[in-house]
């Protein structure tokens, strides 16, 4: 039966590339699985989500993370099908499709977690920055099947792309000058080589004025983008606790201190002792495991109007989330971010995955030109590097290869450039 909800203009394909003919599989499940087959994927395993990733074996990682997110984000198009009065068997956000767009969110993310893209964007801030959002574009569009000589991205249609397209706004249109000196913005935007991207999502028509600011631009979504944002808020929100109680960042005399220090009202107290109760009865992964549920529970649909909209279902609607549950949410993520990522043990560690990236890009930087003497990069990277006229270029390649490490890849990078007792002539690169 076919789903109504797409049109061609959301199926359609926005690049050559592999799109097999006569495949049992629709446009939205081959995205899926490209995404799942890919090396930039099974990297993510290795890639730190709150603590350090191969420290344990039970906390979860960038990989862990996305495929959760992917599943929560299937789970809510379930729900909305049975639920809302805007849709039927016929009429439905794919599920195949907003799965695709949680497995893909954060294909950009670099080592180290959130201080490696910090940092990252401080180096590259002369030359585009980085964004994680943004290099997950560059992932999908360019990066994802590239040989030297050849820039190939997985051929995505409209629908996929946009929903991948968190921040729409240039990396050039948010930046501020003050005092005659820029400042550049610390994150949600897109690398201005992307415009291309953005005016086949908008088919090439004009931006409404209302619409057309950095704020307005990252705001305007798509159905299965915002599914995939509340999704992504659920997991890590819920699951960040989940570690921070396993790793003993939180517990009850923690947040019981933490409350203290906090002017928390009727509702956000309850949930607190709630969750005090469960640590003592050591119940709290069910619980979570089931607010998980609420959650997705908390989804409705509303409908909008405005730019795209006579165009494509997808931005005919807003997920519309209840209140109670994004003050849960909130809540959470404050909790996280005090008594875990604002501890000294993770900022201590923070510091150290931030100066090996800087350090390693610093010496990829004064090594990779021609006549620099040394060829610290693979032969593959060389090649690459050769392909590129202009230094922005050249810089945004080191960008992406740095981009690339793994944790434990940017350490033993580090180490056999700076440690003399590390290395042997026989290690890959």
């Amino acid at each position: 039966m076919k789903n109504e909800f797409y049109k061609p203009f959301d199926l359609e394909r926005l690049e050559n590339g592999p799109t097999p003919e006569g495949d049992y599989r629709n446009a939205f499940q081959i995205e899926r699985d490209r995404i799942i087959f890919s090396y930039p994927f099974r990297r993510l395993q290795s890639k730190t989500q709150v603590f350090q990733s191969g420290e344990y074996d039970f906390y979860r990682t960038r990989l862990t993370h996305s495929i959760e997110v992917a599943k929560i984000g299937r789970s809510i198009c379930e729900f909305l099908k049975t639920s809302s009065a805007h849709l039927n068997d016929r009429f439905y956000i794919d599920a195949d499709l907003t799965e695709a767009v949680g497995l893909a969110h954060d294909l950009g993310h670099p080592p180290f977690g959130h201080i490696g893209e910090r940092k990252l964007n401080d180096l590259m801030a002369e030359f585009g920055g980085f964004e994680g959002n943004a290099q997950t574009l560059r992932i999908l569009t360019e990066l994802i099947y590239e040989r030297p000589g050849t820039t190939k991205g997985i051929a995505p249609t409209r629908a996929f792309l946009d929903g991948v397209m968190k921040y729409k706004a240039l990396h050039s249109e948010c930046i501020t000058t003050d005092n005659n000196t820029k400042k550049y913005p610390k994150n949600h935007f897109i690398y201005d080589e992307q415009a291309h991207w953005r005016e086949v999502i908008f088919d090439g028509q004009t931006i409404p004025e209302a619409l057309n600011t950095p704020d307005g631009l990252n705001h305007f979504k798509s159905i299965e983008c915002q599914i995939m944002d509340w999704a992504d808020d659920t997991a890590y929100s819920l699951n960040d606790i989940v570690d921070g109680i396993h790793a003993r960042y939180i517990n009850v005399g923690s947040l019981t201190e933490w409350a203290t220090k906090q002017t928390l009202d009727e509702q956000q107290t309850q949930w607190l002792e709630k969750l005090c109760d469960k640590i003592r009865k050591n119940s709290y992964e069910p619980y979570f495991g089931s607010r998980i549920g609420k959650f997705v529970n908390a989804c409705t649909l509303t409908p909008r109007g405005g730019f795209l909209s006579d165009r494509t279902q997808r931005h005919a609607f807003d997920l519309t989330i209840d209140p109670v549950a994004k003050a849960e949410s909130k809540l959470y993520k404050k909790i996280a971010l005090d008594l875990i990522f604002r501890s000294p043990q993770l900022q201590q560690i923070e510091f150290k995955g931030g100066h090996i990236l800087e350090k390693v890009f610093q010496t990829l930087q004064a090594n990779s030109g021609e006549g620099s003497g040394l060829q610290v990069l693979s032969a593959q990277v060389q090649e690459l590097l050769k392909t590129e006229s202009t230094a922005t270029a050249r810089q945004r390649r080191l960008c992406d290869y740095a981009a690339g490490l793994t944790d434990a890849l940017a350490v033993r990078t580090y180490k056999r450039l700076f440690d003399p007792d590390f290395g042997s002539i026989a290690e890959l690169l």
